[in-house]
């Protein structure tokens, strides 16, 4: 089960790739910023992955993940906040910088309470 769990983390972290580097990929752009596809599918995928390493961490004992629920709360509520502003904003030539930015921060937020939150 270790492997599993193990491979779910690699695509938690392609995930994270595909939405950061969409977001990234928008900052140069001249002529209006775009939630773009690797944002939403790295936005979905982030998601899924996230709630399935949470389950398996908490319902495998072997695995011997001690999880942080109050932790797992926050980044779940991030991630459906980008993953819904990506899903909704997906079709539409350009969108508002501040939405551009409110999507970025959050994608970067996540980063920070999975890095430094005990």
């Amino acid at each position: 089960m270790e492997y599993v769990y193990d491979l779910v983390l690699v695509l938690h972290f392609v995930g994270l790739a595909s939405l950061l580097g969409g977001a990234m990929v928008q900052m140069s752009a001249r002529d209006g910023r775009t939630i773009n596809a690797a944002m939403v599918h790295g936005a979905l995928t982030q998601l899924v992955t996230g709630v399935a390493m949470a389950g398996m961490g908490d319902a495998v004992g072997s695995l011997d993940i001690d999880v942080n629920h109050a932790k797992i709360g926050v980044k779940l509520a991030i991630a459906l906040v980008v993953t819904v502003l990506c899903w909704v904003n997906r079709r539409k030539d350009t969108v508002a910088g501040a939405l551009y930015a409110t999507v970025f921060a959050l994608t970067l937020a996540n980063v920070v309470v999975a890095v430094f939150w005990g």
